[in-house]
């Protein structure tokens, strides 16, 4: 179908009807789900016996998820005027949730299974602020969410609507899905999960003790399904793009998402590396963004506002810090933790150091997994120096550089007293000089 017209959009629309079914199935999967969930625990079948059960609960599921997302789909209509976007909703009590154009930083798309099965999207509308920041209309054909999408960010730029497709993108990297694959299958905490499950089941055979292992095999192997399911299954196809307007992301194997990561928006960047990773001189980064939803939202969309490159070797990585933050680098004069500084980390005080140019503050730490948290000046909240009884008696403090919630935690852990408190004062006056 042709694109969704600025004129048509400004009177008014409900999403699309099949919003209902989509709907309808998301509640019969949680039906379902915790239906075996329940069984797992020990409380049984009850008297329907298993099958009947699981059916009942997917078409009740069904059901009240149809109606649900009828009932929903029925009274919410959507408006863009000439200064906001407005949500209208609700049966008994009626809200309507304005959007100033100013205040979007991106707009993202997202296709889960049936949605995508359908050839519908959500459309996800991020801005300034955190708590309530994400706002989304649940399900549009996907020609009419791409449409609506361009119209918004267009607004929120301040530019005239373009009749174009899409802006000009071009291609950073594609991450092929066997290096995925290898990936997931040498983190340690695969190797971890798989081999606890695998001793598990050969000790339950052996031992005969199944319904005893029952109660570790279950959390074990749910374990070993989300790693999958978060680092495979998500990240799926996984390709990184730039444009005019910042980095877009787009992942997944059985629901696809689409992703824009602004560029003024980057808050900071971890550089992960996980033991066997860094074998292979492999990498994985991590981002906050400024207005992203977090915590909850985060964990239910599998960190799909954190992931900026699920895999990578150095120079690849490197290269996407550099689009992100020019002249940023990890080689800075460091300041590293004393040797007496071991009763709080009788290994890894050997790899915490912190340190800053004149571009941005450098914090690593980790001997499992190193982790390295880059935080730009201008991007500095507020530093706390912070030093606990047993800290005063080691002669040693803490230095955390405050940054938006998220994977970024740039803070150099027991460090000599005397440089946590100059490098916290220093680190104030570069965010103030920085800022001006």
């Amino acid at each position: 179908m042709a694109p969704v017209s600025e004129e048509a959009v400004t009177r008014g629309q409900r999403t699309h009807p099949l919003t209902a079914v989509v709907q309808g199935a998301l509640f019969a999967t949680a039906a379902a789900v915790g239906l075996v969930s329940t069984i797992l625990n020990g409380d049984g079948w009850g008297n329907l016996g298993p099958a009947l059960s699981l059916l009942v609960a997917v078409v009740g599921g069904l059901a009240l998820g149809m109606l649900a997302g009828y009932v929903s789909w029925r009274f919410t209509r959507y408006v863009i005027d000439g200064t906001e976007l407005r949500i209208d909703s609700g049966v008994l009590t009626k809200s309507s949730r304005r959007i100033p154009y100013e205040r979007i930083q991106s707009v993202d798309t997202a296709e889960p299974l049936v949605a995508r099965i359908l050839g519908l999207a959500e459309l996800r509308i991020e801005m300034a602020g955190g708590k309530n920041s994400r706002t989304s209309l649940k399900f549009l054909r996907l020609d009419d969410a791409q449409a609506l999408r361009r119209i918004l960010l267009s607004r929120a730029h301040g530019e005239a609507v373009s009749e174009a497709p899409d802006e000009q993108r071009s291609i950073i990297t594609k991450v092929a899905p066997e290096r995925v694959v290898i990936g997931t299958l040498l983190s340690l905490d695969f190797l971890f999960a798989a081999v606890g499950s695998a001793a598990l089941i050969v000790s339950a055979i052996w031992f005969g003790g199944i319904l005893v292992a029952l109660g570790g095999i279950i959390p074990m192997a749910t374990w070993l399904a989300q790693i999958v399911a978060q680092r495979v299954l998500q990240q799926w196809d996984f390709t990184l793009s730039r444009g005019e307007r910042g980095l877009r992301i787009e992942r997944g194997l059985l629901s696809r998402t689409s992703q824009t990561i602004p560029y003024d928006r980057v808050q900071g960047i971890a550089i992960k590396e996980p033991f066997v990773w860094r074998r292979f001189g492999w990498q994985r980064l991590e981002v906050d963004v400024a207005g992203y939803a977090s915590s909850s939202d985060e964990q239910e969309n599998g960190g799909a506002s954190s992931i900026l490159l699920p895999i990578a070797d150095r120079a690849l990585a490197a290269a996407v810090i550099a689009e992100l933050m020019p002249r940023a680098s990890v080689d800075v004069p460091r300041t590293h933790a004393p040797r007496r500084s071991w009763p709080f980390a009788p290994i890894g005080w050997r790899f915490r150091w912190i340190g800053a140019d004149e571009v941005s503050f450098v914090a690593h730490e980790g001997w499992v997994q190193q982790v390295t948290s880059i935080v730009p000046h201008p991007r500095t909240q507020s530093v706390e120096l912070r030093q606990g009884p047993l800290q005063r008696l080691r002669r040693v403090a803490t230095i955390e550089v405050h940054t938006p919630k998220g994977p970024v935690n740039a803070d150099g852990r027991s460090l000599d007293q005397a440089d946590a408190r100059a490098m916290m004062l220093s680190q104030l006056d570069r965010a103030r000089a920085a800022r001006r």
